[in-house]
């Protein structure tokens, strides 16, 4: 199949939507969001979203939002200027305990001792490189560790 072929034509068009949809969950991730609203935004039935979004990048629309949330507090937690609570309502959750539980899953460690611990990790480190090094990665993700 060719870029230029018929059937590519609704694939691309698809793809193009996605990456709107990626694009404001990267902007807006401290706003309130759900599959229906960013799926009406780009004019797709939630289920249709939800499939794609999955298809196309590994991980529903929910998870990736997640990510770009907890990737922002760590952010803000390695600075240090603001409290858990802060950073908590800053990145967009309403709730401090799913935000423990949510940082802690993906993470590794809750948010108080990563604030303890990360600043240590990307010292010297450009940001560029520092956002790499500190991606979180879901627990179903992560290589298990060697049994000894």
């Amino acid at each position: 199949m060719t870029v230029s072929s018929p059937s590519a034509a609704p694939r691309l068009r698809d793809l193009a939507l996605l990456r709107r949809v990626r694009d404001r969950i990267d902007r807006e991730y401290a706003q309130p969001l759900n599959v229906e609203e960013l799926a009406r935004g780009v004019h797709l039935s939630a289920g249709h979203l939800s499939r794609q979004f999955r298809q196309a990048y590994g991980e529903s629309v929910y998870q990736y939002l997640m990510t770009r949330r907890i990737e922002r507090a760590m952010s803000l937690l390695r600075i240090g200027d603001a409290s858990v609570t802060e950073v908590c309502f800053a990145v967009g959750f309403s709730s401090l305990g799913t935000f423990s539980t949510r940082f802690s899953e993906l993470v590794g460690v809750p948010p108080s001792v990563y604030r303890e611990q990360g600043a240590d990790v990307t010292a010297g480190m450009l940001p560029c490189i520092a956002k790499q090094v500190t991606r979180p990665v879901r627990n179903r993700e992560a290589q298990p560790a060697a049994r000894s």
